[in-house]
């Protein structure tokens, strides 16, 4: 994302460059802690806002749906969640959380049909989840890592597979649930779902496997058939874990798990719209696309170089 950029207006290294919903918009942060907002036309771009308000790096930056808003967030070194809001031409932050005690590392919307909720995971091993409704926030906050730290967090869809061919009344939230993902430099991926009882998030299912930290998590986008989760490692792997449309998301077992091997850390990854293409970035600055096979099994179709 970074090379739509000729000259990004940072004076330093980009973390994180993310289109809004439509296309139009490019949001880009970087270690000099300020958010630069780009307006895209063609394939021109023009700096249009620089946001201010970190202390250290800007790690994550995250559009929630336009539904609610013209809303941006951000996450850095410095411990700090912002919330920028748009409003007739003019940025205002809007929101600041500062419960955690060290680097927040991601920050993920929810998709919109759950509701208008930001995760973000964290170095002090807490997972926070912000929820904006009726112009105000509340937030949850837990210990999802222990005090390893929590790298990275990714939702799931809000309807699960199968739930989309049921009858279901229009209008209502039937099947809609709020979970998500989950990866630590305990080297454990978990999933998390929220229990309206005790109004917090409670781990659903622990998936074991990586030998090092898990630096990211992608929850695959679209209700398929199957639930899809990438996890990327430090241990130089990526582990694809399917569940089957009746599987039970909570046993650990039912979980299928194939792993790809590579030379280097993995650091990223990220599924397509559609949730059947898995992009994933490594230390050798390459990026390389994966497909599952028809008979099984994942195979690499495109490898793109820096």
């Amino acid at each position: 994302m970074t090379q739509v950029i000729s000259s990004s207006g940072h004076d330093d290294m980009i973390h994180d460059a993310v289109l809004d919903y439509y296309g139009r918009r490019l949001a880009t942060c970087s270690s000099d802690k300020t958010i630069k907002i780009f307006e895209i036309e063609g394939d021109q771009h023009r700096l249009t806002e620089t946001l201010k308000g970190h202390e250290g790096a800007v790690w994550c930056i995250s559009w929630a749906h336009p539904k609610y808003g013209t809303i941006l967030a951000s996450s850095s070194y410095d411990g700090r969640i912002l919330i920028y809001r748009e409003q007739n031409n003019s940025w205002q932050r809007i929101y600041e959380f500062t419960l955690h005690t060290a680097s927040v590392n991601l920050v993920a919307w929810s998709p919109p049909e759950a509701g208008c909720h930001l995760a973000a995971a964290s170095s002090d091993g807490t997972v926070s989840v912000l929820t904006f409704e009726n112009n105000t926030f509340s937030h949850v906050n837990f210990v999802a890592h222990g005090q390893l730290g929590a790298n990275s967090v990714s939702w799931a869809p809000a309807q699960m597979p199968g739930s989309l061919t049921g009858a279901q009344t229009p209008g209502t939230q039937q099947g809609v649930v709020r979970r998500f993902v989950t990866g630590g430099s305990d080297n454990l991926v978990k999933i998390w779902s929220f229990n309206a009882a005790v109004a917090n998030y409670e781990v659903l299912c622990t998936l074991q496997g990586h030998t090092d930290w898990v630096r990211d998590v992608a929850w695959s986008p679209t209700p398929l058939s199957k639930s899809y989760i990438a996890s990327a490692s430090q241990d130089h792997t990526v582990r694809i874990w399917t569940l089957p449309a009746n599987g039970d998301m909570s046993d650990a077992n039912a979980w299928k798990c194939e792993t790809l091997d590579f030379e280097v850390v993995v650091w990223r990854v990220s599924w397509s719209m559609a949730g059947n293409v898995l992009a994933v970035s490594g230390g050798d600055n390459r990026v390389s696309l994966w497909k599952e096979k028809l008979k099984g099994g994942w195979e690499c179709v495109k490898t793109i170089e820096e």
